[in-house]
């Protein structure tokens, strides 16, 4: 049984960060792509970053130069620094990674961003 478990979602105002935790538990023998994607309610989950496990990473144009995502192989962790936060950026965040060989979701964290 594997697992994503997603942490440090939260309230906060216009112009503030967040840090997003992802770690991946169980019995792992394989862990490439690690990302985080959003979704509100009623529109589509979106991409927002994703990290290799080389370390390269790739970004929604929406959040470029303000969010940042990293990881830590030996904690079978990534993270996303969030900065200069908007009110659009209110959403539940969504970790996912090819996970032993399957695409898998962690259960998601709500952020919510103040004007």
């Amino acid at each position: 049984q594997v697992q994503l478990v997603e942490s440090g979602g939260g309230l906060v105002q216009a112009g503030g960060s967040l840090r997003l935790s992802c770690a991946a538990s169980g019995s792992i023998f394989s862990l490439d792509r690690m990302g985080w994607a959003r979704q509100v309610p009623g529109k589509q989950r979106e991409s927002v970053a994703d990290i290799t496990s080389g370390g390269s990473t790739s970004y929604a144009d929406s959040v470029k130069g303000r969010f940042s995502i990293s990881r830590d192989n030996a904690k079978r962790t990534v993270y996303l620094e969030m900065n200069s936060l908007k009110p659009e950026d209110t959403a539940v965040y969504y970790c996912n990674a090819y996970l032993n060989y399957r695409v898998r979701w962690g259960q998601g964290t709500q952020v919510t961003v103040s004007s």
